[in-house]
């Protein structure tokens, strides 16, 4: 990967990073209980609290991997695979940028459920 490549992912994921980070705090302030005498706007009040906390895990998963991929960047080891140390494709950076693992290894880690949880506590403990 060229030191241009890797500045145009370290910017990319920057950006990534910004906006989730700005998404968390939207999703932190919808999270509020409101109670309301009217069972119909309280079952409104309900789903849109289940669709914040939904949207606010899914943003700060997002937010831990692409802190993971930054510190890789950091590191000298973004684009190279946690799993088997291959690089990973551009094509499979282009489209995730956060990605730890190349393609083969991501496809075999989602069919192997016993083994992903593994990879990614790795993933995870490196971000933190």
């Amino acid at each position: 990967m060229t030191q241009a490549q890797l500045l145009r992912f370290q910017e990319i994921l920057e950006t990534k990073q910004a906006a989730a980070a700005q998404r968390l705090t939207q999703s932190r302030h919808q999270i509020s209980v409101e109670r309301c005498a009217d069972v119909l706007e309280e079952t409104s009040y309900d789903a849109e609290r289940e669709l914040a906390l939904t949207n606010l895990s899914r943003d700060s998963d997002v937010m831990r991997d692409v802190r993971a991929a930054l510190q890789r960047v950091e590191g000298g080891t973004f684009g190279v695979c946690l799993s088997c140390a291959d690089a990973i494709g551009l094509k499979r950076l282009e489209a995730v940028p956060w990605s730890p693992f190349c393609i083969r290894c991501q496809e075999a880690a989602d069919q192997d459920d016993a083994e992903t949880p593994e990879l990614l506590s790795e993933v995870h403990t490196d971000a933190a």
